[in-house]
């Protein structure tokens, strides 16, 4: 049971739209909720810190997730026939997309980094963005942070999810956000979890790798940066294989420097600054809705691209 090429172009497209139109159904309990939860019931129950225990994490979590995915991928097949054609075919193009939809996260990334600038407390508004400290965090550091999430989380929350789902399907992009839900929950080097989660840090580096390029090349060509692999040299310094490529090409785009020393869980990591040297370390609203203002033109562009590849398809 698979789609044609053109089918699972019109799913992506839809996807990014619902997505737009409609973000989080916060009537509906969230897939990646689902997925913390079964993490969190193995880490209860069989937590040990070791590698093969982590492994074995991750295994469990992505043959749950995975033949989860893959039945409601059948069921929608199986549903789909009660209708008659062409109606048949819309049902299970439309459902297959309002649930890829749920795994898209762009609408929300957006309007979270966007209360940093709308908020009295930008250290509160981050806490729920960012896993390090934000209590004693300054105005700029504080913007700073949210720009950085919103560039990296632009590959991990829009391009990753729908480059695997243009891959392979609904299963594609639920195993996907499953190993990018391992690394977010068990993926720290910290006393518990540097054992624990390294196999699942080590996956989801594996499982971003391309995407994070892909996400870096696209912000350096949306600001008509035509030497685009300027990113590269300050990007591979960050300790993460892919979060310094988008971050960096983020940085030159709004002419400040990103990165620096940062606090997680009370001890200080010596991080280098991305982007131009001769930038501004001080970041403000303004480069905060600069950074944002990139939403438009990602969606647009990304809807090009899916339109174009679309028309390709019927026309060859």
């Amino acid at each position: 049971m698979l789609f044609h090429g053109s089918d699972i172009l019109i799913i992506a497209l839809l996807a990014l739209l619902i997505d737009r139109l409609f973000g989080e159904f916060k009537r509906i309990k969230h897939p990646v909720i689902f997925i913390g939860d079964s993490i969190k019931f193995f880490e209860q129950h069989a937590y040990q810190n070791q590698i093969v225990r982590g492994a074995l994490l991750t295994l469990f979590t992505l043959l749950l997730v995975g033949s989860t995915a893959y039945a409601l991928h059948v069921t929608l097949f199986y549903v789909s026939d009660f209708f008659p054609p062409p109606l048949s075919q819309i049902v299970l193009i439309l459902s297959t997309a309002i649930l890829a939809s749920t795994l898209i996260a762009h609408r929300m990334l957006h309007d979270s980094v966007l209360q940093l600038i709308q908020t009295k407390s930008p250290q509160i508004a981050l806490s729920h963005l960012v896993s390090r400290d934000t209590q004693n965090l300054s105005q700029s550091d504080c913007y700073k942070a949210g720009i950085e999430s919103y560039a990296e989380n632009l590959s991990d929350g829009v391009i990753a999810p729908l480059f695997y789902l243009l891959l392979f399907g609904l299963p594609g992009i639920a195993l996907y956000k499953a190993i990018n839900t391992l690394d977010s929950m068990v993926g720290y080097r910290t006393e518990r979890y540097e054992k624990f989660g390294k196999f699942s840090a080590k996956l989801d580096d594996f499982a971003n790798w391309i995407p994070a390029r892909i996400t870096a090349i696209l912000l350096m060509l949306l600001n008509q940066q035509w030497k685009f692999w300027r990113f590269y040299p300050q990007g591979k310094q960050h300790d993460s294989p892919n979060a310094g490529h988008p971050i960096t090409a983020m940085a030159l785009n709004i002419n400040a420097q990103l990165g620096g020393d940062t606090v997680y869980f009370g001890q200080l990591k010596r991080k280098p600054y991305f982007g131009d040297k001769k930038a501004t370390k001080q970041l403000t609203k303004q480069h905060v809705q600069h950074c944002l203002s990139h939403r438009n033109r990602v969606d647009m562009l990304l809807y090009c691209l899916l339109t174009l590849s679309l028309t390709l398809q019927y026309t060859l």
